[in-house]
């Protein structure tokens, strides 16, 4: 069994991360993926670069990419899968996530409903 993950990432999505922090040098450790107020359906993603973890974040490793998550978005985005996809009007990081109930038009911006605490105790002692 494998630790618990709050999210999972593709090799796409682990490729860009990667790339990322590389261009940074060498005090970038890896991305933070958060969620905050705004947008038209309620919240939105935020990706920031992360050159110290903060207390009680959960970190997600894949192929050689360090993803954290802010330890106050862990019950919106449990279960969610990051990708990056590159299509001829966007390019950018992608999020399947369970506990999304809507979302707008530009997909920008999102409606989510908080996964119960009883189901992140579940997935962290199933790890």
């Amino acid at each position: 069994m494998g630790r618990f993950s709050v999210l999972s990432l593709s090799d796409a999505a682990a490729e860009r991360v990667r790339a990322i922090v590389e261009a940074r040098g060498g005090e970038a450790l890896g991305l933070r993926v958060g969620v905050k107020k705004g947008g038209c359906a309620g919240m939105e993603y935020t990706i920031d670069l992360v050159t110290e973890p903060k207390p009680g974040e959960d970190m997600v490793e894949h192929a050689g990419a360090k993803v954290f998550v802010a330890p106050e978005a862990v019950l919106f985005l449990l279960g969610t899968r990051m990708d990056y996809e590159e299509t001829t009007l966007r390019s950018g990081f992608t999020f399947t996530n369970p506990n999304q109930t809507s979302a707008c038009g530009c997909g920008e911006s999102i409606e989510l409903k908080p996964a119960d605490d009883a189901a992140v105790a579940a997935a962290r002692s199933a790890a």
